[in-house]
């Protein structure tokens, strides 16, 4: 059973949020304040948090900055801005999700259970994965780039991860939606190509200049060993 915390400071929403996830068995707490929701998420334990962006106190992706500094909670934002500008935003100040006002309890529930299973499980691997100068650890989810640490985020090590276990596949973007983020394929098309992105810089390349993540045109990316 989950322990879920909301925090939006629009009264019938938050309701609203809160009788569905109830009712399909998570314990559920809420909060109308950006500061109130950030004690309770620091104070209590919690195992994921639903976080609207438009709070009257702090901004919703400054205040998932503040947590993120001390927390590795997982965090679903929850917003009516539809902006590729504030995805992006939210994606890289530490966001596990995102999922656009309005939207049906169902599909809600169904992104807080991905989420979860997502953090739970975790990608396993009997040793180490070589690709080229790339050497993945699941065990201890480091990557080595030609020797030298990459720090990537947990959903980067994941993506990575699963496109070096199919090294020389093309994968597409719904497999990845389906495996890499367990959720149903479906308007999330910028995510993968946000992380996909913030890994090719990590990588030192670029969609223009490519060594490691090589996208193959209305069909999917694949990661190959540049050596070859």
């Amino acid at each position: 059973m989950a322990q879920l915390l909301i925090v939006e400071d629009d009264p019938e929403i938050r309701r609203a949020m809160l009788h569905a996830l109830t009712d399909r068995g998570h314990v559920v707490a809420s909060a109308s304040s950006g500061m109130a929701g950030l004690q309770a998420a620091v104070g209590d334990a919690c195992d994921l948090v639903i976080l609207d962006l438009g709070l009257p106190d702090v901004d919703g992706v400054e205040l998932l900055r503040m947590l993120r500094a001390v927390s590795a909670v997982p965090v679903i934002v929850v917003t009516a801005r539809d902006d590729e500008g504030s995805l992006v935003r939210a994606l890289e100040a530490g966001a596990d999700d995102f999922v656009p006002k309005p939207f049906s309890s169902a599909s809600l529930d169904a992104r807080v259970r991905a989420v979860l299973r997502r953090t739970e499980q975790g990608p396993e691997s009997e040793g180490p994965l070589t690709v080229g100068g790339l050497v993945l650890d699941a065990s201890g989810r480091t990557v080595t780039l030609d020797g030298a640490s990459l720090d990537l985020s947990a959903r980067e090590f994941d993506l990575l991860f699963y496109l070096a276990t199919h090294q020389g596949r093309v994968v597409s973007k719904r497999e990845l939606t389906t495996e890499v983020w367990r959720q149903p394929y479906g308007g999330a098309d910028k995510t993968v190509d946000v992380h996909l992105s913030w890994l090719r810089r990590k990588l030192g390349e670029t969609a223009a200049d490519p060594r490691y993540l090589r996208s193959v045109r209305n069909v999917g990316i694949k990661l190959v060993d540049p050596t070859e």
